[in-house]
């Protein structure tokens, strides 16, 4: 072939097609973010119903079993302080401050021995031990006494006080020396038919059921041992008569359950940033301390003779 065939032969040849570019995507549309199903619903509500069980189931367990360690913590520290206080005759008289350690109770017939008695009757008096009405006399004294003490709670002291019968005996040790006294009649609030005559007595109150109080048992009994000298008693608050309780706790109880939920987040969001364990060990203590005082103004909000 000459040169001039091969030039009318690449002549005639079809020219390649110009080359396409591919048409562009369509622009991705954002992401809807799934409905929540009814199964993840049902599930976090059984996350928080069985969390508000556990608070409640722990409540009862402090209630009935932490209280009485807490008590009897508090028990051996001021009984400690008030048998030297007795031995040195410097044992608080005159009406001392609410929470003050000032008499020991003995009551042989019931097996309750050195219970130490506070001043005053509120609630979180209450939770340290027996406590004793504040405008009455101080036990041994001339005209009629009143303590009052927890039946199912913070150590149950007066728990097995509806036993007592005519004729048992109380001891109560103060500054002014031993008060002895007998038992004349065991009542309740509902339906006092007998009373006690003699102008000098002890009366011991406490709640008629360990499990929903409606109203009080009372112990009368009369003294029998040598009157003292009168010291002055005080005007009490609502939340120290029979059955009383503390609505100034209510607040306090919001303010923990507060602290308790930003304790929780907290420690919710540490342990999904950072390590679970540390975030826990860190997280948990404080968790512990901050139940604890909820639950014990929860207490206060309850019958102080429970």
């Amino acid at each position: 072939m000459t040169a001039v065939e091969s030039e009318q032969a690449e002549s005639a040849r079809p020219a390649d097609p110009p080359s396409e570019e591919p048409a562009p995507k369509p622009a991705a549309k954002p992401a809807v973010p799934p409905a929540p199903s009814a199964g993840s619903i049902v599930g976090g509500l059984g996350i928080g119903v069985s969390l508000l069980a556990l608070l409640v189931l722990g409540f009862a367990g402090f209630l009935y079993f932490l209280s009485g360690v807490q008590e009897a913590r508090q028990q051996t520290t001021m009984y400690a302080t008030l048998r030297g206080e007795l031995g040195q005759a410097t044992a608080p008289l005159n009406s001392p401050k609410p929470g003050t350690p000032m008499a020991i109770l003995n009551i042989p017939a019931i097996g309750l021995y050195n219970e130490v008695v506070v001043q005053g009757t509120s609630p979180e008096n209450l939770e340290l031990g027996p406590g004793h009405l504040r405008d009455t006399p101080l036990p041994g004294e001339a005209g009629v006494s009143v303590l009052y003490g927890r039946r199912a709670s913070f150590g149950a002291p007066f728990g097995r006080v509806p036993r007592l019968a005519p004729g048992d005996e109380i001891l109560v040790t103060t500054g002014q020396g031993v008060a002895k006294y007998q038992v004349k009649i065991v009542g309740d609030s509902r339906d006092r038919i007998l009373v006690n005559p003699a102008p000098n007595q002890l009366m011991l109150l406490t709640a008629d059921s360990d499990l929903i109080p409606s109203h009080y048992i009372e112990v009368d009994a009369t003294l029998v041992s040598t009157t003292e000298t009168d010291a002055r008693s005080t005007a009490v608050t609502p939340s120290e008569v029979a059955l009383g309780n503390d609505p100034n706790a209510l607040i306090l109880c919001m303010a923990w359950g507060l602290a308790l939920v930003i304790v929780s987040v907290v420690g919710t969001v540490a342990a999904s940033r950072w390590a679970k364990w540390p975030a826990y060990m860190v997280v948990v203590p404080i968790a512990l301390a901050v139940v604890w005082n909820l639950y014990a103004n929860i207490a206060a909000l309850l019958p102080n003779l429970y």
